[in-house]
């Protein structure tokens, strides 16, 4: 069986809408090298901010479950007549 990984926005390495950090979780390298080519995009083309956004609306967020511990049953006692 192959899994696959997806895309999320990370709820971890988040600053604004954790796309720069679900990029850089998806694809292994650290989030502030991915924020560093936005910037560099936003003050060369103007462009960064229009894709930033655009990316925050089509990147899912990234789903969380909580950690749960397992009921522990405690013996019960049988009553004798």
């Amino acid at each position: 069986m192959t899994t696959y990984k997806q895309l999320f926005r990370s709820k971890k390495n988040k600053v604004f809408g954790g796309v720069c950090g679900g990029i850089g979780e998806f694809i292994n390298i650290d989030p502030v090298i991915i924020r560093l080519i936005w910037l560099a995009l936003f003050f060369m083309f103007g462009v960064g901010l229009l894709v930033y956004l655009f990316s925050w609306l089509i990147i899912p967020a990234e789903k969380i479950i909580p950690f749960t511990e397992p009921i522990k049953e405690e013996p019960k006692e049988e009553k004798t007549v």
